[in-house]
């Protein structure tokens, strides 16, 4: 593995993560008032394209980064449409 591989392992890491703290804070609270349904529903759907286009160009650090992000934004929907 070579640094750029390293590089984009690390920027995915951190960028999925940064979804975390509001997917728990959601599903503690139960509380979706605050949260735009229309930005996630675009966001997820980006997500899912970039998903697609780390496959296309067999990049491990875009594929697995977007997957899992859009696995945590399509929770994110789930939560707002359960606690509308």
């Amino acid at each position: 593995m070579d640094y750029i591989e390293i590089l984009g392992l690390v920027a995915a890491t951190l960028t999925t993560a940064a979804f975390l703290p509001q997917v728990f804070k959601t599903w503690q609270q139960k509380s979706t008032k605050d949260i735009s349904l229309t930005m996630y529903l675009v966001m997820f759907v980006g997500v899912v394209l970039w998903c697609m286009y780390g496959i296309l160009i067999e990049s491990f650090p875009v594929t697995l980064a977007n997957a899992l992000t859009a696995l945590l934004l399509f929770t994110m929907l789930l939560l707002k449409l359960k606690y509308k």
